[in-house]
């Protein structure tokens, strides 16, 4: 290989052969005690190309962009950047390498302006102001030639979550990268915002630069990626050009098996209103109006999905109804009114009423991650007849129920000892909705049933949950996955700014509607 001058520890790009791929890994290997995460992998990344990585949850995809990062170190293998071998033993080497990375979770400050985040962390000599303004003048220049144009001096938090994308991407192209990582990133964007984001990074791509694309969504990946690379149980399994495959080839190559891509159901036959909700309103604690004047039904036999981009007032929506935020108004359970304030408007007010709760966040609602799978499955019901000896918990009889909802939910391992963070994302999801689902609760409120759990979870739960309506219970269901809301629900009302925009039926609308919706438009102008 030819000798490569490095300038302030990258390859000149003059030195570099021009038909090396961006990234190359060779034999890339890690473990974590007896977890093999990534197992021989070896994968190249051409040149101006935009790379998909596709993979079930626990398929070792985040740990093998945390060893190109500089997250993780490699038990073995090497990294290639540009032909010449390369060591990124931290983030900063990664950076000097010419790699950014964009976040599912952004890292900004939010009381900072865009200049000042995009300047942290490279700031040049001792004094703030020289630094501040060669990077305006580079903002400027980076936001015409990649349309990312957004405002320098405006602060993060008063930015929606699309323009902090951009942001983030700014950070990475200030920085110098060449190639960029993005893990997940139309998680909390509508569809025009990501359809932009896309037109972003094939702009990317056609100046020069290399993307690599951490998506569990085919659509995308058929829609923006040059090539493809899926991952299964942290090897390789094969990569692709993505205008040779379908995302039925993808989707078996992920989990192993054919994978049903729609959801499989029959027209809805709802029943009576089992939930009525008026004039619903929340004030959070700095005096914002969360909810403004909700009103919604839900009938016994359907499922009504609530659209809208994350920070709308879905999340206080679901925790009003679930006991765990107060509000004002009335909402009524089969014909008898909820408390809404005091100690009867708690979640085990709720779940005696016949409400069952499957939280956005698993982590922070759901599961307590360092107890064990039968504790996680008891939790909110330890006080049931059957789970109780006089006084004292029956513990044998929690476990035995616990592991008959792991073998009916397909729960892996089917460890019911094992602490809850051992599990991948897509398990802890099952264990939760097999603890709600399996109270026969009359209402279901039920947030994000899919995020962050892998195509084979997907159907999985999916098909749970059109099981729970044809069985003749009312399901609310919250999301921000547009092709979720039109896979399950029988009615869509789309929520913005804590207001219900209106409703359809999924044969009444598309997404270009509903995305006008959700930006706080009025839909029928399409």
């Amino acid at each position: 290989m030819a000798t490569v001058t490095q300038t302030e520890g990258r390859p000149s790009a003059a030195a570099l052969s021009q038909t090396a791929p961006a990234i190359e890994l060779r034999g890339i290997s890690k473990a974590f005690g007896a977890v093999q995460a990534n197992k021989d992998i070896s994968i190249r990344v051409e040149r101006g190309t935009i790379h998909g990585i596709i993979g079930e949850n626990g398929a070792g995809k985040s740990t093998l962009m945390s060893i190109l990062y500089g997250f993780y170190k490699a038990d073995a293998g090497d990294i290639l950047i540009g032909g010449t071998k390369t060591d990124i033993p931290d983030s900063q080497a990664a950076i000097r390498a010419g790699i950014g990375m964009v976040f599912q979770h952004f890292k900004l400050v939010e009381n900072f302006t865009v200049l000042e985040n995009v300047v942290l962390g490279a700031e040049e000599g001792a004094f703030l102001r020289p630094s501040l303004a060669k990077a305006r003048r580079l903002l400027v220049d980076l936001a015409r030639e990649y349309e990312l144009n957004v405002d320098p001096d405006a602060k993060i938090e008063d930015l929606g979550v699309g323009m902090q994308q951009r942001v983030e991407i700014l950070k990475a192209l200030y920085r110098q990268a060449d190639i960029l990582i993005l893990d997940e990133p139309t998680g909390v964007l509508t569809p025009s915002e990501a359809d932009h984001l896309f037109r972003i990074l094939r702009g990317l791509r056609d100046e020069g630069k290399t993307i690599i694309l951490i998506t569990h969504k085919l659509r995308e990946i058929m829609d923006v990626t040059d090539n493809v690379s899926v991952m299964r149980r942290g090897e390789m399994t094969a990569t692709v050009k993505t205008a040779e495959t379908s995302p039925t080839e993808l989707a078996e190559l992920m989990v192993g098996r054919k994978v049903l891509l729609r959801v499989d159901k029959t027209p809805a036959q709802p029943g009576p209103v089992v939930l009525k909700v008026e004039n619903l309103r929340v004030t959070d604690e700095n005096g914002v109006e969360r909810l403004r004047s909700i009103n919604l039904e839900v009938r016994a036999g359907e499922i009504l999905g609530v659209a809208g981009v994350a920070g709308n007032g879905q999340s206080e929506l679901l925790e009003v109804l679930g006991g765990i935020t107060e509000a004002t108004g009335t909402v009524t359970l089969n014909g008898h009114p909820l408390q809404l304030s005091g100690p009867e408007s708690d979640g085990r007010s709720r779940r005696q009423a016949g409400i069952a709760h499957v939280p956005e966040d698993r982590h922070r609602l759901g599961l307590i991650l360092d107890f064990t799978a039968w504790e996680n499955t008891g939790f909110g019901y330890q006080d049931r007849p059957d789970y109780t000896n006089g006084a004292l918990m029956n513990q044998h009889a929690l476990r035995t129920d616990t592991e008959g909802k792991m073998e009916r939910f397909d729960v892996r391992p089917a460890n019911c000892w094992l602490h809850a963070k051992s599990f991948s994302g897509g398990n802890q999801q099952k264990i939760v909705l097999a603890r709600e689902i399996e109270r026969n609760p009359d209402l279901l409120l039920v947030g994000q049933p899919t995020r962050g759990v892998d195509i084979g979870a997907i159907e999985f739960i999916h098909q749970r949950l059109i099981e729970l309506r044809d069985a003749g219970k009312a399901i609310l269901l919250v999301s921000v996955e547009l092709d979720e809301i039109f896979a399950l629900s029988d009615r869509i009302a789309v929520i913005f700014d804590g207001r219900i925009m209106g409703e359809r039926t999924p044969d009444q609308t598309d997404e270009t509607e509903l995305g006008m919706m959700m930006a706080g438009m009025d839909g029928k102008a399409r």
